[in-house]
């Protein structure tokens, strides 16, 4: 994913591999430390802004109807799509996806659908006729290093915080469907059965030495890389090699064991941005109504003046004195 025309410097690279060697990086992290790690949500749900050192993406997640594919008539389906902006990073054209976009898409796509993560019959409405569509969208706003991980983690709590609109099924043929809005009936989750993380290594010399989350120099310098995607539960989801130095089975067994840990506290990330965003978002929906209680009312005394009607004079000799004070309940306090 980087610039082919960029190039570090013989004493930039010397410097890098010699630090390497020593269990040390350029920005002080060890060898298997990740970068800090920032989750933050839009207004709107389905929406997830993820910053990891200094690379940012954001994610956004959108549904609508359509017809199933034929051959899986009661499957919803799943779609991811990346843009790569020149603002990201100048490496980047703008125009058609490059070979980087297709590579960062068809590795999140892989581990999202190949895994089952989403529940796709959940998205039937009817089946071989009407089912939701959910497109992801990634827009990268910044590149340091290691966009995979970080779009991963965007499509994943973008996907976390989606609610699509519920639908109902009537008419004459029981055919007829019909999308109720947010304001009629609440917005439904997707249903999600676990979070595929993908967690990136770069290999250095021969393959012996390999470091997690490298960033935009590392990449640079870097002998080949491999993602790998899996669950807290330690299930491997996807295996993705992008060419470069061979490695031994014994190297991936290790990095397979890493990332099951690193899975684990990224998962538990997650899960912890989301429950505080949708407890905010539920407590911003919460209506408090005034209690019924009655309201007492200050009667003034009522000074009658001299009258030659009967009528009258009675109602000014049974006129209330001294302030006397009455209960009433307003209209309003019935509402």
């Amino acid at each position: 994913m980087m610039d082919p025309r960029w190039r570090p410097t013989v004493n930039e690279r010397e410097f890098i591999e010699q630090a390497l060697q020593s269990d040390l990086r350029v920005d002080g992290r060890r060898p298997f430390d990740f970068r800090k790690l920032k989750i933050a949500f839009g207004r709107e749900d389905g929406s997830a802004e993820v910053e990891l050192g200094e690379t940012r993406v954001m994610g956004y997640v959108t549904a609508q109807l359509v017809q199933p594919y034929k051959d899986r008539p009661n499957e919803g389906t799943l779609a991811i799509f990346t843009e790569f902006s020149p603002m990201a990073d100048p490496a980047f054209e703008p125009g058609r996806p490059g070979e980087a976009a297709i590579e960062l898409g068809r590795v999140i796509d892989r581990g999202l659908r190949e895994s089952r993560a989403v529940d796709m019959e959940s998205l039937c409405v009817v089946a071989g006729k009407h089912v939701w569509s959910v497109r992801v969208d990634l827009h990268v706003l910044d590149n340091e290093g290691n966009l995979i991980d970080a779009a991963n983690i965007a499509a994943l709590a973008a996907l976390s915080t989606f609610r699509r609109p519920e639908c109902t099924v009537g008419g004459d043929d029981g055919q007829q469907v019909t999308v109720h809005d947010s304001e009629v009936r609440d917005p439904l989750p997707l249903t999600i059965h676990h979070l595929p993380i993908a967690v990136t290594f770069a290999y250095f010399g021969d393959g012996n030495i390999m470091v997690i989350d490298p960033t935009y120099k590392e990449e640079a310098v870097m002998g080949g890389r491999m993602t790998a995607t899996i669950n807290s539960n330690g299930d491997v989801c996807a295996i993705q090699k992008a060419g470069g130095e061979g490695v031994m089975s014994s190297v991936i067994m290790q990095c397979l064991r890493i990332a099951s840990v690193k899975a684990a506290d990224i998962t538990s990330k997650i899960k912890r941005e989301v429950d505080d965003y949708t407890t905010e978002k539920a407590l911003q929906k919460v209506k408090r109504t005034p209690a019924l209680v009655a309201k007492k009312v200050n009667v003034p005394d009522v000074t009658m003046k001299e009258s030659t009607h009967s009528a009258l004079e009675n109602q000014a000799s049974k006129a209330p004195n001294d302030g006397q004070q009455i209960r009433i309940h307003t209209p309003k306090e019935f509402h």
